[in-house]
C-alpha cells in the first residue's frame, strides 16, 4: 500500500492500468470460452460429417451380406478417425466386431435407447475424448453409430491461447502504463505551470496572476477561478496597506502635538509633582507610539515597493563605525563590551543605500543591546569572501527558543515571555528584513538560549572590490 503523498499522475497510472488488467483478464476469458466452444462446435462438426460418411455407406450396402457391410465400416474406420468407430446394437452389444484395437480398448460411454443424437465427454486411458452418438435403423434393426476423436489437439490450442496471453501480459501492461503516464503528465502539465505560479506569488506580487490556457476545460475554470481570488485578495490587501499607511500618517500630527504640550507643560517650574509625572508618562508614551507609526509607514512604503533608496557603492566598514560609535555609548551605559573587527585593514564596499544599512544595524544593535544582560559582550564583524561581504552581530545574550526561529522576523512577533518583558514593537526586525531584501541580501539568524544570537547579513556578489 502506498503510503505518503502520492502524485495524481501516478494514481491515473494505476488506475489505468488496473483498468487495463482487468479488461486484458476479462478478454482473455471471454476469448477462451469462445475459442474452446469454437473447439468444440468443430469437433462435433468432425465426427459427425464421419458419421454421416459411415450412414450413408451402410445405407449403400444395405442389400449386402453382413460380412460385406462389416468390410465396409472397417475400412472406412481405418482410414479415417484412426479406427475409433463402433456400430452398437440398441441394448448396448456390437452389430459388428470392433474394426480396430483401438476401438476395441476404447471407454465407450454406455449407449442409450433414445432417439436423440448425443456429443459426449470421456475419458479413455487418461486422455480426453469428445464421442458421438446417433441412433440409426438399417433393414429394421435399431442400431447405434458411434465414432471419437480425442481432444488433446483442442487442449493443446487453448493452452498455448493462454500461454500466449499471459505472456502478452506484462509487456502490454508495462506499455498501457507507461502511455497512461504520459497522457496523464499531458493533461496535467498545465497544473504544474499554475503550481509554479501559484507557488512564486506571495503577498508582495498579488498582483500576478496565473496562466490560463484557452483549452475550454475544467483547468482554465480552475485558473480563471484562482485569477478573480488573487484579484480580491489584491484588492483587499491593497485596501489595508492603504489604510495602515493613511491612519500612520494621520495619527502623526496629534501623536506630535500631544508629545510638543506634554514636553511644554514639563518646563513649568509651578507644575504639582503628580502633574510633572504624568506628562513624563505622556512624553515617554507618545514617544513609543511615534516609533510604532514610523515603523508602520517603513513596512506600508515596503508594501508598496516605494522606497526613495537609490544603491550606489557604500563602504560598509563606514556604516559599521557610524551605528556602532552611536551604540557604543549605550552600551557603555550597560557594562556590555562592543567590539568591531574586520577580516583586513581594507574597505569593503557594496551596492546600497547609506542610510537604510545604517538603519538595518541600528537595528540588529539595539536588538543586542536590548537581550544581552550585564556584564555581556557584543561583537560586529565585517568579512569579504569571493566577491561576497558578510556583516554579523553577534551577542552573548539571552538568546531564542528554536520555536520561535522561523518566525522572528515576522511583523508583530514577539517571541517567548522573558524577550516580551522588553520594550519594543515588533517590527524592528520586519523592518530589518525589507532592508536586506531591498539589497538583495540574505539576512539570517543562528540562535541559542542563555548563550547568545548572531544575526548575518549576506551580500550578493558583485564587481566591486575592497579598497
Amino acid at each position: 500500500m502506498l503510503k505518503g503523498p502520492v502524485s495524481i499522475s501516478l494514481r491515473l497510472t494505476i488506475w489505468f492500468g488496473g483498468i487495463f488488467f482487468s479488461g486484458w483478464v476479462l478478454f482473455g476469458t471471454v476469448m477462451w470460452i469462445n475459442l474452446k466452444g469454437t473447439l468444440r462446435a468443430e469437433r462435433y462438426q468432425t465426427l459427425a460429417r464421419r458419421v454421416d460418411r459411415l450412414q450413408d455407406l451402410l445405407n449403400k450396402s444395405r442389400d449386402e451380406s453382413d460380412e460385406d457391410r462389416y468390410k465396409v465400416f472397417k475400412n472406412f474406420s481405418n482410414a479415417t478417425g484412426n479406427g475409433l468407430a463402433e456400430v452398437f446394437t440398441s441394448d448396448g452389444r456390437r452389430a459388428y466386431p470392433s474394426p480396430s484395437s483401438a476401438a476395441e480398448a476404447f471407454s465407450w460411454p454406455a449407449v442409450g435407447s433414445g432417439n436423440a443424437e448425443l456429443f459426449l465427454h470421456v475419458d479413455s486411458a487418461g486422455q480426453p475424448y469428445w464421442v458421438i452418438e446417433r441412433p440409426y435403423s438399417l433393414n429394421g434393426q435399431a442400431l447405434v453409430l458411434v465414432a471419437a476423436a480425442p481432444e488433446a489437439a483442442n487442449l493443446i490450442i487453448l493452452q498455448s491461447f493462454w500461454k500466449g496471453l499471459l505472456a502478452a501480459t506484462p509487456i502490454l501492461l508495462l506499455i498501457s502504463s507507461a502511455g497512461g503516464y504520459w497522457l496523464s503528465r499531458r493533461a496535467l502539465k498545465p497544473v504544474d505551470r499554475i503550481t509554479a505560479a501559484a507557488r512564486s506569488i506571495s503577498i508582495g506580487n498579488l498582483s500576478k496572476r496565473l496562466p490560463v490556457s484557452n483549452s475550454r476545460d475544467e483547468l482554465q475554470r480552475l485558473a480563471e477561478t484562482c485569477n478573480a481570488m488573487l484579484q480580491r485578495l489584491d484588492s483587499a490587501v491593497n485596501q489595508i496597506k492603504r489604510f495602515t499607511a493613511d491612519a500612520s500618517h494621520e495619527l502623526r500630527g496629534p501623536l506630535s502635538f500631544t508629545r510638543t504640550v506634554a514636553e511644554v507643560a514639563l518646563r513649568n517650574p509651578h507644575a504639582d509633582p503628580e502633574s510633572r509625572k504624568a506628562f513624563e508618562d505622556i512624553v515617554e508614551e507618545a514617544a513609543k507610539a511615534t516609533d510604532l507609526l514610523e515603523g508602520m509607514l517603513t513596512l506600508a512604503r515596503a508594501d508598496s515597493n516605494s522606497s526613495d533608496a537609490v544603491l550606489e557603492p557604500v563602504d560598509l566598514t563606514a556604516v559599521v563605525e557610524e551605528a556602532c560609535g552611536l551604540a557604543r555609548t549605550m552600551a557603555d551605559e550597560r557594562n556590555l563590551t562592543l567590539s568591531v573587527s574586520t577580516a583586513s585593514a581594507s574597505r569593503v564596499s557594496v551596492l546600497g543605500d547609506f542610510s537604510s544599512l545604517r538603519r538595518l544595524l541600528w537595528i540588529l544593535l539595539d536588538n543586542a543591546l536590548k537581550y544581552t544582560p550585564s556584564p555581556g559582550r557584543i561583537d560586529v564583524a565585517i568579512s569579504a569572501v569571493s566577491g561576497r561581504a558578510t556583516l554579523t552581530v553577534r551577542d552573548s545574550g539571552i538568546g531564542i527558543a528554536q520555536s520561535d526561529l522561523p518566525h522572528i522576523f515576522d511583523r508583530f512577533y514577539r517571541a517567548d515571555p522573558s524577550r516580551s518583558q522588553v520594550e519594543g514593537s515588533g517590527l524592528g526586525l520586519a523592518i530589518a528584513k525589507w532592508i536586506a531584501d531591498l539589497h538583495h541580501a540574505d539576512l539570517s539568524v543562528e540562535s541559542r538560549q542563555e548563550v547568545g544570537s548572531a544575526f548575518r547579513l549576506v551580500f550578493p556578489r558583485s564587481d566591486l572590490k575592497a579598497q
